[in-house]
């Protein structure tokens, strides 16, 4: 590969010579990071949209508890069932979605 930027028998190089490394370095750069992140991303987005009333969540300060109601960008999430404690959080402030022992063994 390194003969490939080697510069002609002349001693000038080409632009070509030049931006092959950038040109390389950003390609792998972007398989490598800025792809995967994308993908993430999306998932994360799809997840968001797919909240449904019900579901248990974690939140990016660490609270567990059970969706209530669900606006356009905000949720409320039920996070004491003894006191009936309900806090309402941003959409894009939950981490995820968690899966309940009792939901698992059905699919099973």
């Amino acid at each position: 590969m390194f003969f490939l930027m080697q510069p002609p028998a002349g001693g000038q190089s080409t632009i070509w010579d030049i931006l092959t490394p950038f040109i390389i370095v950003f390609f792998i750069m972007w398989l490598l990071v800025i792809r995967p992140q994308r993908k993430e991303q999306k998932k994360r987005e799809e997840m968001l949209l797919a909240l449904k009333k019900g579901d248990r969540v974690v939140t990016n300060a660490g609270i567990i508890g059970k969706v209530v109601k669900i606006k356009e960008e905000k949720v409320e999430i039920k996070v004491d069932e003894s006191n009936d404690t309900k806090i309402t959080f941003l959409r894009s402030a939950i981490l995820n979605v968690v899966e309940d022992k009792e939901k698992e063994d059905e699919k099973k």
